[in-house]
């Protein structure tokens, strides 16, 4: 019997992948990234999905909102993420008036999020507005993710953070979409900052994965921005969150310990120079 190690690629996480885990109770694990390099840290760790997406604006352009961010932004971080993945399955948000004007401009605009960045599925927030553009975009071969809940691209609209469908009228209204949008052919639906019992019953009543964040336990699967689960964004504190490192301080540290160490002439030492 062979010793040596194979060498054959892991299994690649699909769309049916998660719809299967769903179907055999197995929770979904999801995190965002924006760059090659995390992106490949957190494949190899063998996160299932990893999400591209708008938060970039935050986190990485350092806007307040999502709104600013545009298709050529979000193509350029998913190319890098796709350059750095070789398990999970890498999905695209489609930003704010990318899809919302008509549905053959946002077939357009997710057509050229898979072929030139390499997106393997987009997400799109919204409910019945958007129902036929992503029965469009579906039909056209493209898997989709759909977004219900807090919708960060609408914060104009609604003007705060706060948690949503808490009345009965726009939990009955979140449910109905969220059926629309499992019917349309989305193949998960990500729920946000909405009440744990709601997502529960949502999570029950849909045959497709729903993947929670600040929506409860009962979602199929959890999703988190990675910069604030990594403790690299320190002024974000929502009650959702949980803090898995403090990389702010680690690299903190590190900074000063070089800034320390050049000025002290530590650094570079004799065995850190070249000869000649």
């Amino acid at each position: 019997m062979s010793t040596q190690k194979s060498s054959e690629k892991p299994l690649k996480i699909t769309t049916q992948t998660v719809v299967d885990m769903k179907s055999k109770g197995e929770k979904i694990s999801m995190l965002t990234a924006y760059d090659f390099t995390m992106a490949s840290i957190i494949d190899h760790a063998g996160i299932e999905i990893i999400l591209v997406g708008d938060s970039a604006s935050n986190v990485m352009a350092g806007f307040e909102t999502t709104v600013p961010m545009t298709l050529e932004h979000m193509i350029y971080h998913t190319s890098c993420v796709v350059r750095g993945v070789d398990r999970a399955l890498v999905i695209a948000d489609m930003p704010f008036m990318s899809y919302q004007v008509t549905s053959k401009e946002a077939l357009i605009n997710a057509g050229r999020m898979m072929k030139e960045a390499g997106a393997h599925a987009i997400k799109m927030e919204g409910g019945k507005p958007i129902i036929d553009t992503v029965k469009k975009i579906v039909d056209a071969g493209i898997p989709v993710m759909g977004h219900l809940g807090l919708t960060p691209q609408s914060i104009y609209k609604f003007g705060t953070y706060k948690v949503r469908a808490t009345e009965d009228e726009e939990a009955k209204e979140l449910i109905r979409d969220a059926k629309l949008l499992e019917e349309a052919g989305c193949f998960s639906l990500v729920l946000e900052k909405i009440p744990a019992q709601l997502a529960a019953k949502v999570t029950e009543e849909l045959s497709i994965p729903t993947i929670g964040i600040g929506a409860g336990p009962q979602c199929d699967g959890q999703v988190l921005v990675l910069h604030d689960m990594l403790g690299l964004n320190k002024e974000f504190n929502p009650r959702f969150l949980r803090r898995y490192a403090d990389l702010n301080s680690v690299m903190t540290e590190a900074v000063q310990q070089y800034i320390k160490d050049v000025k002290s002439k530590d650094f570079p030492n004799k065995d850190e120079q070249y000869g000649g």
